[in-house]
Order: structure tokens, then C-alpha cells, then sequence
């Protein structure tokens, strides 16, 4: 009999924790549940709306019932619209080539060649741009670089051409107001990383008779990678769906998706199609998540 007893005593002492245990695992789900709601509602819910009405066809000023793969056919079939998907890729690509060593620089100019004390000024005044609404910097651009603009102005007045440069409506406006943009993203990710690295291992580094060169490509570049990966996958994912710069610096002479999408809402109301695009560019979007996403979760574990 003690021995029975003694053997319900050890159940009952082990189903407590259990009890504890299940307890603390439904008050997690409870405690998920909003983020879970909001998820769910904003986020999976109009992904599904929209790849749902991606695979519906209109016809004759109507959206036909039944379900298609007609849009992404004609996604790939119709040149114009393969052409704007080209055209993002390219801007995309380019502003990152452009911007990212500019970015370098200018990060490691104010890390190593500015006191320390001055580091958080002087970067209150490089993000200065970013105070203004995007719009109307956008539309202040067009001063800048319109026919007789800022720069067309000073290149003609010295002699270094004769007739304007055509950076409105045209892919190098675009690019320079992109450029000018990023650069800023990408400068305040790697001035994190650089602003990290201990003093001592640069002067290690020297020491032990590195050059400059080996000083930067040894121990600089390598702890400045997640910096630049998080920089370069902000830039990837904000230009290729800005509709913003594209439209008023470049107008309609090269199609982006952005402008292709909001055509296909605003002219032709054939929102199935413009829904087809977007779906697109999300794939876009997880794409390069999951191409960075190795640097990116090296920069949340060093953080």
C-alpha cells in the first residue's frame, strides 16, 4: 500500500509542471494572438486578395469569372510591360553601384576623420534631406536639373557645353535623384558598422605591418558586411517599387513597374493585370529577403 501510495504521489508531482507547462504554452499563443490578428489581417489577407485577383481575366469592361493564368502570360508576351520590369532591374542595379561606394566613403570619412564627439552632428546634417517630404524634394529636382536648371546652368555658363543635358524625362535624372537618396540609407547602415569596430584591432591590425589596403580589406570590409548588405537590400527594395522619382523626373519615356501598375489601374481600370504586376514585384521583394537575409540576421545577432 505505501508503495501505491508513493506511486500516485510521484504522478501527481509530475502532472503539475505538466499542467504548468500546457498553462504557460496557451497563455503564449494568447499573448501571440494579437500580432498573429494583425499578420493575418494586414498583411496575409490582401496577399491573398491580391494573388486571387491576379488569376481573374477582364474582357469586355469586365472582370470574368473563373480562374486564368492569362495575366502572367501576358506579362511575359507583351514587351512593354517585360520592358519595365527590365527597366526597374536596371535602376535598381545601377543607383546600388553608384551609391554604394558613396556611401563608403562617406561613412568612413566620418567615422576615421572626424572626432568622435562631432559624429552624431554631423550626421544629423547629412540626413537633413530626409526632414523634407519626398515630393516636393522630388519636384525641387526638377530646378536642379531641368533645362535651365542649377547644373545645366553652371556647365553652360563655364563653357563645358553648349546646349542643355536631357536629365528630365530621361533614365540619368532619375538615376541621380536615386543616387543622391540611397547614398544617404546606405551611409547611416555602414556608419553603424563602422562606428563598432574596436580601435584596437585596427591598431593591432598595423602592428603587425598591415598596409592601409590590407587594414581595410582584412578587418574593415569583413565587419562592415552585414552595414552594407542591410544598406544594399533598404536600396533594393525602395527603388524598385518607387513610383514617386520615376514619374516626375522621368515621366512616361521609360516605364518602370511602378508606373506600369498604377497604368494599368488608372488608364485601363484592368485591375487583375495591375494585380498580376504587383505580385511580381513581391517576388521581387521576398526574393532578395532571402538573399540577404544570412547578413541580415549577422547584423540582429551583433546588435
Amino acid at each position: 500500500m505505501a508503495a501505491i501510495s508513493d506511486h500516485r504521489q510521484d504522478v501527481t508531482t509530475g502532472a503539475a509542471p505538466l499542467r504548468r507547462s500546457r498553462l504557460q504554452v496557451s497563455r503564449g499563443w494568447l499573448y501571440l494572438f494579437p500580432a498573429l490578428a494583425f499578420l493575418a489581417l494586414f498583411f496575409v489577407g490582401p496577399l491573398v486578395a491580391m494573388i486571387w485577383q491576379s488569376l481573374h481575366v477582364k474582357a469586355g469592361g469586365f472582370v470574368q469569372p473563373g480562374l486564368s493564368l492569362a495575366n502572367y502570360q501576358k506579362f511575359f508576351d507583351q514587351a512593354s510591360l517585360w520592358g519595365a520590369m527590365v527597366n526597374s532591374f536596371e535602376l535598381t542595379a545601377l543607383t546600388v553601384l553608384i551609391a554604394l561606394p558613396l556611401a563608403y566613403a562617406m561613412a568612413a570619412s566620418v567615422v576615421f576623420a572626424i572626432p568622435r564627439r562631432w559624429h552624431v552632428p554631423v550626421l544629423v546634417l547629412t540626413i537633413l534631406p530626409f526632414w523634407t517630404s519626398y515630393v516636393v524634394r522630388t519636384y525641387a529636382w526638377l530646378l536642379v536639373l531641368g533645362d535651365r536648371g542649377l547644373v545645366n546652368s553652371t556647365l553652360m555658363s563655364i563653357g563645358l557645353i553648349e546646349t542643355p543635358l536631357s536629365l528630365v524625362n530621361a533614365r540619368a535624372g532619375v538615376l541621380i535623384v536615386f543616387v543622391h537618396y540611397f547614398t544617404m540609407i546606405m551611409t547611416l547602415t555602414i556608419f553603424v558598422n563602422l562606428r563598432r569596430i574596436p580601435e584596437n584591432l585596427i591598431r593591432a591590425a598595423r602592428d603587425l605591418g598591415a598596409t592601409p589596403l590590407q587594414v581595410f580589406w582584412r578587418v574593415i570590409l569583413p565587419l562592415t558586411v552585414p552595414g552594407v548588405a542591410t544598406g544594399v537590400f533598404l536600396t533594393m527594395v525602395l527603388a524598385i517599387g518607387d513610383y514617386v522619382t520615376p514619374q516626375i523626373i522621368g515621366g512616361g519615356n521609360e516605364l518602370t513597374m511602378p508606373q506600369a501598375i498604377m497604368l494599368q489601374v488608372s488608364r485601363l481600370a484592368n485591375t487583375p493585370m495591375a494585380a498580376a504586376l504587383s505580385f511580381f514585384l513581391t517576388v521581387c521583394v521576398v526574393a532578395a529577403v532571402v538573399v540577404f537575409s544570412p547578413w541580415l540576421k549577422t547584423r540582429r545577432s551583433e546588435s
